[in-house]
């Protein structure tokens, strides 16, 4: 729970001690070793730390080969953690690769109606979107979501992602028009499925809020956010990385609407934050330096 709260680095601690406990009590070769080593992994990912991720996620892909064999479950769920890790590291080539070759056998051991299925399709349209077949990846995503709302039904949470993933991608194909129309609808159904609170309403809503500054209509876009993270500070804290992101978003507002300074202030502001929370070698952190660094600029451009 600690790492769901916004406390990765703390998680990622706390399983670096239960894995030794792990080791010593059950051998390095127990399901709930591997399983703990897995969950390190990805909080050291959450943290940031890409490249520790990434190898420790290939050590027990290796492990789990060899202990449980190549159609085991668990051993098809670290060639899924390494593949998304791979991408979040900077290649996504290789990751639309390791999807393309995972899908081929969750189609042949657990069958095309699988949860773990559909969940690899979505992530292959994911990636796809990132090298660029935006096209490519729509069609896949509109093709998955006939498949959720078939298998699934409307109201699971992976149909909901599913329609998320293709509103977005509609939104980054140039027709935001059709991205502000289907999260609103979206947003419509989880707050009554899931409640107004439940984080992927929330995360809807930063969505929807987005689009609308791409349409034109900052100002909205900006009271939208500064009430957006009004609810994220209620329900998630301070420090969750969430309601970072909306720190983030409104600092971005801000500067878009000509006050450079106040941009490059709040962008100060949530640096410090995200140094204490996320560390200085976070990529999020790297970018919101930069961001600060290009509106101290254009402060420093602009006439007084």
């Amino acid at each position: 729970m600690r790492g769901y709260a916004g406390d990765a680095a703390g998680a990622a601690a706390a399983f670096e001690e239960l894995l030794v406990e792990c080791q010593n009590v059950l051998g390095p070769d127990h399901p709930r070793t591997l399983a703990t080593r897995g969950n390190l992994a990805f909080w050291r990912a959450k943290m940031g730390d890409l490249e520790t991720s990434r190898s420790a996620y290939a050590d027990l892909l290796a492990d789990r080969l060899r202990v449980l064999g190549p159609d085991h479950r668990d051993t098809l769920n670290s060639r899924s953690d390494l593949a998304a890790v791979q991408g979040e590291a900077g290649d996504s080539v290789g990751a639309v690769s390791a999807y393309e070759q995972l899908l081929a056998d969750r189609l042949r051991v657990l069958g095309p109606d699988h949860p773990d299925t559909l969940a690899t399709r979505s992530n292959l349209a994911g990636w796809r979107g990132e090298v660029g077949d935006l096209q490519g990846a729509i069609a896949a995503t509109e093709e998955l979501l006939a498949d959720q709302l078939r298998v699934l039904g409307p109201d699971h949470p992976d149909t909901l992602a599913t329609r998320n993933n293709l509103a977005g991608r509609r939104g980054q194909a140039g027709d935001v028009a059709a991205a502000i129309a289907a999260y609103e609808d979206l947003l419509d159904h989880q707050s009554r499925v899931l409640g107004a609170d439940h984080p992927s309403t929330l995360a809807t809503r930063a969505n929807l809020v987005g689009f609308r500054g791409e349409s034109g209509d900052a100002s909205g876009a900006r009271i939208a956010q500064m009430d957006l993270l009004a609810d994220r500070l209620r329900i998630l804290g301070a420090d969750h990385p969430d309601t970072l992101a909306t720190r983030y978003a409104l600092a971005a507002l801000q500067g878009q609407a000509g006050d450079a300074a106040g941009a490059a202030s709040a962008y100060e502001e949530l640096l410090a934050d995200m140094f204490r929370v996320l560390g200085p070698l976070h990529p999020v952190t790297f970018d919101a330096f930069c961001e600060m660094q290009y509106w101290r600029g254009r402060a420093a451009a602009d006439p007084q």
